[in-house]
C-alpha cells in the first residue's frame, strides 16, 4: 500500500504512520503543522518509504499533486476542537467538511478509490440508547464538530455511490496515549503542573465518558481495513466500559501522588456541546476479531507517563 495520511503530524495521525511504515507500506505524510509537531514524526523520517509534504487540505490544488502515486487515504486531519466550536463556527466546517470534500475531489484526480475517515462518536449527540450502537437514530446534533463530521460522513457514502469509492468510516471515543496533545488528560495534567494544590473540573464531574487507547484505535483500523469489505463500513470505536470524570481525575491525581481540592464550576456537563454520557457499542468491529488490550484506566495512566516525560509539548501546545 501507498498510504496518503492528512493529519499525519497530529497524535493518531502520526502514530499511524508508524505503525504503517513498520508494517512495510509506502506513506505520504501531508500536514499544514497547524497543530501537528514535526518532532511526532521524527521516526517516520528515517524510513527511505516516508515522504512529508506540508499543505493544507483546503488547498485542493497541493493536496492532488501530493497525492498523486497513492492508492489509499487515511483522513485524519480535523479541527478537533469540540469545546471552543461555538466560537469559530466557520472552523468546523471549512476543516472538517469541506477539506473533507477537497480529499474527495483530489482522490477522484488521482483515481484512489479507498479512504478511512476518522468521524467521531459525538455525532450521535445526545442519544436514548447506550452503549449506542451504529445503526442508532441521530439525534439532533448538538455541536458543529460532530454536525460537520456527520457532514464529512454524508460525502464520503455520497462518493462511494457516485463515483465507486469504498469508505471505511471510524467513529472514535476520545482517544488517549502517547503523542496526546489535547483534551482533558493534558488539560488536567497541565493544571496540576502549574498548581498542584487545586484542579478546576468543568461541570460535576460526574460526566460519563468512554476512552480509547491509541494503539488499540489502530489496530482496530487496520482489522477493519483487512476484513470488512462492503462499499461503506462503519465502525464504532471504544471500549466496553466507560468512567466518570471525577474517576479519571482519581486516577490522575493518585497516580501523581497529589490531593488537590476539586472546583466544580456545576451542572452535568463542561461546555455547550458536551455530552454528559458516551458509551458506544463496539461489538460490531469485535465481531472481525478486534478487542482493546488496554483498560481506560490503563490508557489513562500511559497518557500521564507520556506527558510528564515530555514536557516541551505543554510548553509547545501552552
Amino acid at each position: 500500500m501507498r498510504a496518503f495520511v492528512t493529519g499525519a503530524a497530529g497524535f493518531i495521525g502520526s502514530n499511524l504512520v508508524d505503525r504503517l511504515l513498520h508494517d512495510g507500506h509506502r506513506v505520504v505524510a501531508y500536514d499544514n503543522f497547524s497543530t501537528g509537531q514535526r518532532a511526532f514524526l521524527a521516526q517516520a523520517q528515517g524510513s527511505d518509504r516516508f515522504d512529508l509534504c506540508r499543505g493544507d487540505s483546503l488547498d485542493l490544488e497541493c493536496l492532488t499533486a501530493a497525492m498523486r502515486g497513492c492508492d489509499f487515504v487515511f483522513h485524519l486531519a480535523a479541527n478537533a476542537d469540540l469545546r471552543f466550536g461555538t466560537e469559530h463556527p466557520r472552523k468546523d466546517l471549512e476543516q472538517n467538511t469541506i477539506a473533507t470534500f477537497n480529499v474527495l475531489e483530489a482522490m477522484r484526480a488521482n483515481g484512489v478509490r479507498r479512504i478511512s475517515f476518522s468521524s467521531t462518536g459525538s455525532i450521535y449527540g445526545e442519544p436514548d440508547v447506550f452503549p449506542t450502537p451504529e445503526t442508532a437514530p441521530f439525534p439532533t446534533q448538538t455541536s458543529l464538530y460532530g454536525a460537520s463530521k456527520l457532514a464529512g460522513e454524508g460525502l464520503i457514502q455520497a462518493y462511494c455511490e457516485g463515483f465507486g469509492y469504498q469508505g471505511y468510516i471510524f467513529r472514535f471515543v476520545s482517544i488517549l496515549g502517547e503523542r496526546y496533545s489535547h483534551g482533558h488528560v493534558f488539560d488536567f495534567y497541565r493544571s496540576l503542573r502549574a498548581n498542584p494544590k487545586e484542579l478546576r473540573v468543568l461541570g460535576n464531574g460526574h460526566q460519563r465518558k468512554s476512552y480509547l487507547y491509541v494503539q488499540d484505535c489502530i489496530d482496530a483500523m487496520l482489522i477493519a481495513l483487512e476484513r470488512a469489505n462492503e462499499k461503506v463500513n462503519v465502525f464504532n470505536l471504544g471500549t466496553d466500559e466507560y468512567c466518570e470524570v471525577n474517576d479519571s481525575i482519581g486516577w490522575i491525581t493518585g497516580h501523581l501522588g497529589l490531593s488537590p481540592k476539586l472546583c466544580y464550576t456545576g451542572g452535568d456537563r463542561g461546555w455547550i456541546g458536551d455530552s454528559p454520557f458516551i458509551f458506544l457499542d463496539a461489538s460490531k468491529i469485535r465481531s472481525l476479531g478486534w478487542k482493546p488490550k488496554l483498560s481506560i484506566r490503563e490508557g489513562i495512566i500511559r497518557t500521564v507517563d507520556y506527558l510528564r516525560e515530555n514536557p516541551w509539548l505543554l510548553e509547545e501546545r501552552s
